[in-house]
């Protein structure tokens, strides 16, 4: 896949109660198209754990299309500013998943981070929404 434009992944991961209940999701697109839409069940986790593992599931994808420049988007600003290095991750939890996500940036040519409004990461809470109320993977 050689994309023309830009490609974007954007990411979000919720929990029911914190802990409780989690799922993330995420979704690429590619020239302004939904290419990928993934959503995944985690069990009982934080809400902060399950914004990483979208964030992770998402890199994971683009790296599998050799994708080699990415824009992230979420609406995490936490996650966000830890991966631009704004934010220090203090959390013992978090740490695991930061560098997970961390290492898998520098695999890339080049990686952008925007936080946006929950408004423009509606694709993404509604996938990581269905695997959480159906309590299974939803894979689109």
């Amino acid at each position: 896949m050689t994309p023309v434009g830009p490609v974007v992944i954007r990411f979000d991961g919720g929990s029911r109660g914190n802990p409780g209940p989690a799922a993330s999701g995420f979704v690429i697109e590619v020239d302004g198209e939904t290419v990928i839409e993934e959503g995944h069940y985690l069990g009982r986790g934080t809400n902060n754990e399950a914004e990483y593992d979208g964030l992770i599931r998402g890199l994971e994808r683009a790296l599998d299309l050799h994708l080699g420049t990415v824009v992230v988007c979420g609406d995490s600003e936490l996650v966000i500013r830890q991966m631009e290095g704004k934010y220090k991750v203090r959390a013992a939890h978090l740490k695991k998943l930061h560098k997970e996500a961390a290492s898998l940036v520098l695999r890339f040519a080049s990686v952008e981070f925007c936080h946006v409004p929950r408004s423009e990461n509606a694709a993404a809470d509604r996938i990581l929404n269905q695997a959480l109320t159906r309590e299974t993977d939803v894979l689109e």
